[in-house]
């Protein structure tokens, strides 16, 4: 049988009146077993070795190098630090864990919940109609006859609420369109469209040659004008506009596109500046109309 090692000698007594000695470690060193021996241990014999332990249902004799652990069934079971961790320190080891724990499972939960819930939508709701939920009175003048049978689609999805509308605009006595309209309104509800939405319409000029664009205030959180006129000093050229609007994650598009060979000889489609005029004013009543 192997004899436990000798505790390591005590240093000499501080007087009582000594304040005890600051530490980071919150239990006494385990080296250092108090008087009388570790828990779990008689007290020391002559010479300082201390006496084996009879251990109940449990086999085993005290590990080589460590005579303060106890062998177990399946390995060295460490004896508690004395008070048996049960202890004002202990304790608050314990619920300093627990504590972390918990915190660290709300914030996680937290982070969760603001991502699900983070579309920002301000309020406003696609129709299943955009023809009959849209306003387009300002183009009423030039183009009084209705279209009878407009286009129009919807889409319900989980990450995307979207309306369209394509519309014929007729003069008064046309049998056939002079110009057309049409309107999408898109509610990202997964995604932020801003940066997207910013790249390809303040920048559309870029990659289409012969637009202008123009950013307009006022309306949103942003929205560009994109014209395009090839009328000049042609019999059939055409004249495009259109203005798209972020607000929040809710894009919204209104174009109008007219063909001088639509129209009568002695007569040209509106000018550009009349149309985005009426596309400013329609879609800021559009937009009111279908925020909640």
């Amino acid at each position: 049988m192997s004899t436990p090692p000798t505790p390591p000698q005590q240093p000499p007594d501080q007087p009582s009146d000594a304040p005890a000695q600051p530490t980071a470690y919150p239990y006494p060193n385990p080296q250092s077993p108090p008087p009388g021996g570790p828990a779990g241990f008689p007290p020391p014999t002559q010479q300082g070795v201390y006496a084996q332990p009879t251990l109940v249902g449990q086999p085993g004799q005290p590990q080589p190098g460590n005579p303060y652990a106890q062998q177990g069934p399946y390995g060295p079971v460490p004896v508690p630090p004395p008070g048996g961790g049960s202890g004002g320190a202990g304790r608050a080891v314990l619920w300093a864990a627990v504590g972390a724990v918990v915190a660290s499972a709300a914030w996680a939960a937290g982070v969760f919940l603001i991502g699900k819930d983070s579309a920002d939508l301000r309020g406003y709701s696609a129709p299943s109609n955009l023809c009959s939920g849209g306003d387009y009175s300002s183009f009423k003048d030039e183009y009084p006859e209705n279209d009878t049978s407009p286009t129009h689609n919807a889409l319900k999805a989980a990450a995307l609420d979207e309306g369209y509308c394509s519309l014929s605009l007729k003069k008064t006595g046309s049998s056939y369109a002079d110009a057309y309209l049409t309107v999408q309104m898109d509610l990202h509800k997964k995604t932020d469209p801003g940066p997207e939405f910013t790249a390809t319409w303040k920048n559309y000029d870029d990659s289409h040659s012969g637009y202008d664009v123009e950013s307009v205030n006022g309306i949103g959180d942003e929205a560009y004008l994109v014209t395009e006129d090839t009328t000049s000093g042609s019999s059939s050229g055409s004249r495009y506009a259109t203005l798209a609007v972020r607000d929040g994650w809710m894009t919204y598009t209104m174009s109008y596109s007219a063909y001088l060979s639509s129209y009568d000889t002695d007569k040209d489609p509106p000018k550009l500046d009349e149309v985005t005029d009426w596309l400013k004013s329609d879609t800021k009543a559009t937009l009111q109309n279908l925020k909640g």
